[in-house]
């Protein structure tokens, strides 16, 4: 993989794809950096992943369109694919996870691919769309171990180097790795001391853990709310690439994503997926040396409306600006509006309540009482809690 396979990638999609801006943020900036987010989800199909999906399909000769393709994808992948097939005019069948969100299993079926739905996560799906291929004879489209997908990735490196000549700091999600191998070939070629940051899912963690045993390594099971770098097995090629030029592999937890995913769409008005928002989790964490001039390579927002409502709700949470408060009262008048008066005094806003007297653990008497209340940080919440157990009342575990 070179700068010029690269290059080459990027004329290939000069009419094809959405160069994205590197949009400034003065909430993740302070004094020591200056950060830039570029947001892959104002592409056409609502990722990056159409760049390396296009490159590969250019490359396709007439016979082997005429055999159709066939892929497999969380489903960023699989609308890249649908796009491509779609402008060359290809049949592509695109296996997905049971489980993959609804809103890319719609959206890869409105671009007119055929969508089967097969096992639990990305690996299984990928075992299924290999079996497809042995029976068909269609030409299988990696999402990532193709040169030619990871030279179509590498044009977000170009475009950001075009823009910021001068960054410090790239910083990207890490699944099977195209992406950020892509991105840390053009980087460093253009900019050699320019330092290249993976984030990866802490359940998912799977190039990571190829690094530090030097030899790509199958992870038991991948479990994260960013399905899109939900991989057990990096790439090898990707995996070759981030042993010699990606310098740190970090990573997030849930609670953390889920937390970036609302600071993006709260403060920044951009909807993110749980893989797009792994870079800013990394950097709201302090999980590396995060100086001078950084890109946070926001990869995709192709986000399920359910799942957003539960990832926001999770935010909210982590970051103190809900608390579901329990207790259990006796059940005679003005036990209610006495807690309630306390809520007021705090100045925290009820969301809901929940009256109980049959739950289990109240006794008889008694009733379980849960507020979801809207509080303002994690200080608010413990004021809260401390006016609460001051009048008496026993909180029990959330």
């Amino acid at each position: 993989m070179t700068l010029q396979d690269i290059v080459t990638a990027r004329h290939a999609l000069r009419d094809v794809i959405h160069k994205t801006d590197l949009v400034p943020s003065r909430v993740l900036s302070d004094e020591s950096r200056q950060v830039f987010l570029k947001s892959e989800s104002l592409q056409q199909t609502g990722s990056f992943k159409a760049r390396g999906a296009y490159v590969r399909l250019a490359a396709l000769t007439e016979a082997e369109r005429a055999r159709g393709i066939i892929a497999a994808s969380a489903g960023n992948h699989a609308q890249g694919v649908a796009l491509a097939a779609a402008k060359f005019g290809v049949p592509a069948t695109i296996v997905m996870p049971e489980g993959a969100p609804l809103a890319k299993v719609s959206a890869t079926r409105a671009l007119r691919a055929r969508v089967v739905l097969q096992g639990a996560g990305y690996d299984d799906a990928y075992k299924h769309a290999l079996a497809l291929q042995q029976e068909t004879g269609a030409v299988f489209i990696h999402p990532f171990d193709d040169p030619l997908v990871i030279a179509g990735q590498g044009s977000v490196g170009l475009e950001i180097l075009e823009d910021l000549p001068d960054v410090d700091v790239i910083v990207a999600p890490v699944g099977g790795g195209g992406l950020i191998a892509g991105v840390a070939v053009a980087a460093k070629a253009l900019r050699p001391q320019v330092r290249v940051v993976g984030v990866e899912a802490a359940g998912a963690a799977s190039m990571g853990a190829s690094l530090l045993a030097g030899r790509v390594v199958t992870l038991a099971r991948a479990s994260t709310i960013a399905d899109g770098i939900a991989v057990r097995t990096p790439g090898q090629q990707p995996f070759a690439i981030c042993r010699e030029l990606v310098d740190e592999m970090v990573t997030v937890d849930d609670d953390e994503i889920a937390q970036a995913i609302l600071l993006l769409m709260e403060r920044c008005k951009i909807v993110t997926e749980g893989a797009g928002a792994a870079a800013v989790a990394a950097i709201l964490g302090n999980k590396f040396h995060c100086a001078g001039k950084v890109v946070a390579v926001l990869s995709g927002g192709n986000i399920d409306v359910t799942m957003l409502a539960n990832i926001i709700d999770k935010g909210l949470l982590k970051a103190g600006r809900r608390i579901r408060l329990r207790t259990v009262v006796e059940d005679k008048p003005g036990r209610l509006n006495r807690l309630l008066q306390i809520v007021s005094d705090c100045e925290a806003n009820v969301v809901s309540i929940q009256h109980d007297r049959a739950h289990p653990d109240a006794g008889i008497g008694y009733a379980m009482m849960e507020l979801m209340l809207e509080t303002q940080d994690s200080d608010h919440v413990a004021r809260v809690l401390q006016a609460a157990q001051a009048q008496g009342f026993r909180l029990l575990e959330s």
